[in-house]
């Protein structure tokens, strides 16, 4: 009988993975769009996370060597949280730009826009989901092995205790991981479209408004996990996600591209027009005999 825990953990993982390539699935066929620009909104996040990251890890070394002066400590966990939230909009928003204007140029339209921040934020949830299975394999390996073994004395006990609490959770705290990536899932689609509007309206605005509504997620997100339960976090970003579902929907309202590249394209063909030109033709080549 496999073993609850287990099947919780596992199940978890594979809908992280699942769940954004079915997202792709079904607006490929939804829209009628090749799966480039979901390639493309997937490259934006990993190109991002290669400056974001090294960025993150430079920014606490300096604020531990005392290069930068470190706030009150009464403030440090608002500090923290705004950082963070700063550092993680300003480089996936500016990367979103980049790639709308250098990579996606074709990509002026809700659904495209779309189909780019599946991408984004699927390849973010596919990652997780990746971690969350080769952490699932690490600890069933090291679930029924003597700890002693591997770590030292003085790591002992917090060891165990991981493995334990792994192994202990309930299964609506596991799923939580990917009840967080559906709510990123939501709020990447909207950023997308929200960098989008950056070229179909030529406002730089939009961007800044992607950047702060980033940078406010995910400061709210890491100051209230100190404070409050995992569930009510959860349910505060689900609350935040709906008014992420709302500027997916007023976008596509009032977004004004389609009108424009229905304009641009090209007029169809009048096929009695062709065939009116072929008899004015044969009219006056029989003319040039009369």
């Amino acid at each position: 009988m496999i073993d609850s825990s287990l099947l919780h953990h596992l199940l978890n993982g594979l809908l992280m993975i699942l769940l954004p390539v079915g997202l792709g699935v079904y607006l490929t066929r939804k829209l009628s769009l090749g799966w480039r620009l979901w390639w493309i909104g997937a490259g934006t996040f990993v190109l991002s996370q290669v400056g974001h990251i090294p960025f993150n890890f430079g920014l606490t070394a300096l604020f531990q060597s005392g290069i930068l002066a470190k706030p009150p400590a009464a403030w440090t966990p608002v500090f923290n949280a705004v950082v963070l939230g700063l550092s993680a909009g300003l480089w996936e928003e500016l990367a979103r730009y980049a790639a709308y204007r250098w990579w996606a140029k074709d990509a002026r339209w809700w659904g495209k826009g779309l189909l780019l921040g599946a991408g984004h934020g699927g390849i973010e949830a596919i990652i997780l989901g990746g971690i969350v299975l080769a952490t699932l394999v690490n600890m069933a390996v090291v679930r029924n092995l003597d700890l002693s073994n591997l770590v030292s004395p003085e790591q002992l006990t917090a060891a165990q205790q991981q493995v334990t609490a792994y192994w202990g959770a309930p299964w609506y705290l596991i799923m939580l991981g990917l009840l967080e990536r559906c709510w990123a899932i939501v709020f990447h689609l909207a950023a997308s479209l929200l960098v989008l509007q950056v070229f179909i309206r030529r406002q730089i605005g939009w961007l800044w408004l992607a950047v702060g509504w980033h940078a406010f997620l995910d400061a709210v997100a890491v100051y209230t996990s100190r404070l409050w339960t995992p569930y009510l976090v959860e349910a505060l970003i689900g609350v935040l996600a709906l008014v992420s579902l709302w500027i997916i929907f007023s976008l596509r309202q009032q977004e004004p591209a389609v009108e424009e590249e229905i304009a641009s394209s090209p007029a169809p063909v009048n096929l009695q027009s062709l065939v009116d030109l072929e008899d004015t033709k044969e009219n006056i080549e029989q003319s040039r005999y009369d």
